[in-house]
């Protein structure tokens, strides 16, 4: 992966180290899932704290990282608050269709009330 510059940039993989097996399971957890999911109603991005998910704080820092770690969403810093966007492109490029798939059955399943 990347290496870290400085503190106030994050590591994250280059498009060709993103590999198909670590985006699975880092949307195989249901909590990532929905960080996904909301994620990607926002085309600027979200902060860490716009999330609603109720878990602690660094419970949600680790859900982050994991994304991040495995190339499914990109964290910038915007002064001292970490904006979070979905790596869209790359990932379409990598495997066409997928990310769109995979937030078509959250919706699917969210509408049947099983999650």
């Amino acid at each position: 992966m990347a290496a870290q510059t400085n503190r106030r940039e994050l590591a994250h993989p280059s498009r060709v180290e993103i590999r198909l097996e670590d985006v699975l399971h880092a949307l195989s957890d249901p909590q990532r899932l929905r960080i996904v999911c909301e994620v990607a109603r926002e085309a600027e991005g979200l902060t860490c704290s716009q999330v609603g998910l109720p878990v602690a704080k660094s419970t949600l820092t680790h859900h982050f990282r994991v994304l991040r770690e495995c190339g499914v969403v990109q964290q910038v810093y915007r002064g001292t608050a970490k904006m979070n966007r979905l790596r869209r492109e790359d990932l379409e490029v990598l495997f066409p269709g997928l990310l769109d798939g995979v937030l078509r059955a959250a919706r699917a399943q969210a509408g049947r009330g099983a999650g």
